[in-house]
């Protein structure tokens, strides 16, 4: 290997957002991520598709260190965001989810009141110096979550009373508030009606103008729908990764073919 490329492998190429290279998980015995390289492009959204326990979900939560959280679990390789190391010693995980935020599968709205769950994250990282700048926090957060319409006048009513639609684009608020550079979305919709899953879909568009946005999903259909990229997993491999529209309509390993066409999964 020249220099050159030892230097590309090390920081990745300049549009990528996120560089992955080697990437090992282990949860205790079982290797559940085995040698995944892939990089992740700036405003842009990257759907992660693959039958059920294929290692999608584990691969987004080393994104943000999430798989920290799990003690028998262990993360090998290289993990880059603008070309530094996300598990260097010095970084700090707390920082870095407030970089690379995070939306679950299902709406987890705080136990507070739809402002205080918005404001949550911007008070802990101080990113307002006075409450009004932390209201207009909270206003952008949810112009961009596409919920203050609906919300603006009862920010003091709980979240947990929001339809499970609105609580989910409560939840994209809550992680957009900290100014994130990334979002990871872990099946976000899957536990939505096809009405609120429209919405969110809406929004994932929109959000790609300002974020580079990953998304794993069960939904062939929704990749097909939201991506401009698509990696497809399979038994802890990265088997595929490219153009949204070439992974469906022209896959190069049969492994995708037989996947999209229903064979397996």
């Amino acid at each position: 290997m020249n220099d050159m490329a030892r230097v590309e492998r090390r920081v990745g190429t300049k549009n990528a957002k996120i560089t992955a290279r080697d990437v090992q998980v282990h949860y205790g015995d079982t290797h559940a991520i085995k040698d995944v390289n892939v990089e992740i492009g700036d405003k842009t959204v990257t759907a992660f598709i693959g039958p059920s326990g294929c290692g999608k979900s584990t691969f987004l939560r080393c994104l943000n260190r999430m798989n920290d959280t799990i003690d028998a679990c262990r993360v090998r390789g290289d993990i880059l965001l603008d070309g530094e190391d996300i598990y260097d010693k010095r970084v700090d995980p707390v920082q870095l989810r407030a970089k690379v935020g995070m939306v679950f599968q299902k709406p987890n709205p705080f136990p507070k009141s739809i402002y205080d769950n918005v404001a949550y994250g911007p008070r802990i990282h101080g990113l307002a110096r006075n409450k009004p700048e932390l209201d207009e926090i909270v206003e952008k957060s949810l112009r961009r979550a596409a919920i203050w319409n609906e919300v603006k006048d009862r920010l003091d009513a709980p979240g947990t009373g929001l339809s499970g639609g609105q609580q989910q684009r409560l939840c994209i608020a809550r992680a957009v508030a900290t100014e994130p550079e990334v979002l990871l979305m872990d099946e976000p919709c899957s536990a939505l009606d096809p009405i609120a899953t429209a919405q969110v879909e809406e929004l994932i568009d929109e959000l790609r103008q300002r974020y580079s946005v990953v998304i794993v999903t069960h939904s062939m259909q929704q990749a097909a729908r939201v991506s401009q990229k698509t990696a497809f997993f399979h038994l802890g491999n990265l088997v595929e990764f490219g153009e949204t529209g070439q992974i469906f309509t022209n896959p190069q390993d049969p492994r995708t073919e037989s996947y999209i066409t229903g064979r397996i999964g």
